[in-house]
């Protein structure tokens, strides 16, 4: 390993560039993430560099007192076989503290984090395609206003392990290639989902949803904002109604990862996520 290499906290415009890498590995993060991912937390972003050079990174993003979770781990191309990953590696498992780590594994790398203390929880599959047509549901949908993200924000707390609602401030806020939509019946929220584009086609996530007919009332609201292009969803597996609703659109599965958890899993209500928000944050 060469002397000049540390870990440190990324820098500025460092994010983007660790994005571009999850790119060129196939991964297709949103156009704009960085600046929700940031929100998240600022210090849980690492990279291994060599003086000035970048040469792989970690996300270990905080959650509360209780939970963190695992993503963009990444050693470039150029840099690998020389033991950078596992320096990295061990530097983003001891920020979390003690906290309970989660991370979504793809079955290749899988027997790697079990040696690392991760166990499995459940499986996750990406269903992806050209939707040909929009679910029919009793509920409408409407967009997602900024000025009434509290009760949103409430509602993901009851789902998500710990509440994130500086992420969701940025996640949910309309930007172009972005759309954000809830939905209510008596003036409760029922559920709500966001879309976004990515570097090939756009994906669904949050799709977090109290019934299969809400959440096809965020998709019929959500869909046409891809206008026709591939729309991704990472779906659960346990939530049948889920898998249902995206084999109504004649979405196919097309990757599968495996939620694991280094530490006591969080119980997570699994028929109400009918979409991963992120493979990178949880």
């Amino acid at each position: 390993m060469n002397s000049e290499f540390a870990v440190r906290s990324m820098r500025p415009g460092e994010l983007e560039l660790v994005l571009e890498w999850a790119r060129q590995e196939g991964w297709n993060p949103g156009l704009d993430d960085s600046l929700a991912f940031l929100e998240a937390d600022p210090s849980g972003f690492f990279v291994g560099s060599i003086g000035e050079v970048p040469v792989g990174s970690i996300s270990v993003v905080k959650y509360g007192e209780s939970f963190a979770f695992l993503g963009l781990y990444i050693v470039h191309p150029d840099f690998r076989g020389k033991g950078y990953g596992k320096a990295i590696w061990a530097a983003g498992i001891a920020s979390a503290g003690d906290r309970t780590i989660g991370l979504d594994g793809v079955a290749a790398q899988q027997d790697n984090y079990r040696k690392a203390g991760f166990e499995p929880a459940y499986s996750t599959i990406r269903y992806g395609g050209v939707a040909n047509s929009l679910p029919v549901s009793t509920l409408v949908a409407q967009p997602v206003l900024d000025s009434r993200l509290e009760g949103l924000q409430r509602y993901d707390s009851a789902i998500f392990p710990q509440p994130r609602d500086a992420f969701l401030t940025s996640w949910c806020t309309g930007r172009k290639g972005r759309r954000s939509a809830v939905v209510r019946k008596s003036g409760k929220i029922r559920g709500y989902g966001t879309i976004r584009r990515c570097y090939e086609g756009y994906k669904i996530g949050p799709l977090f949803a109290n019934d299969a007919d809400s959440a096809a009332a965020l998709l019929a609201e959500l869909i046409p904002e891809a206008k026709g292009a591939v729309v991704f969803i990472d779906i659960p597996t346990a939530n049948h109604e889920a898998v249902a609703l995206a084999e109504g659109l004649g979405l196919q599965p097309v990757f599968e990862t495996t939620r694991m958890y280094r530490g006591p899993a969080p119980a997570i209500p699994l028929k109400h996520v009918f979409g991963v928000t992120t493979l990178e944050l949880g």
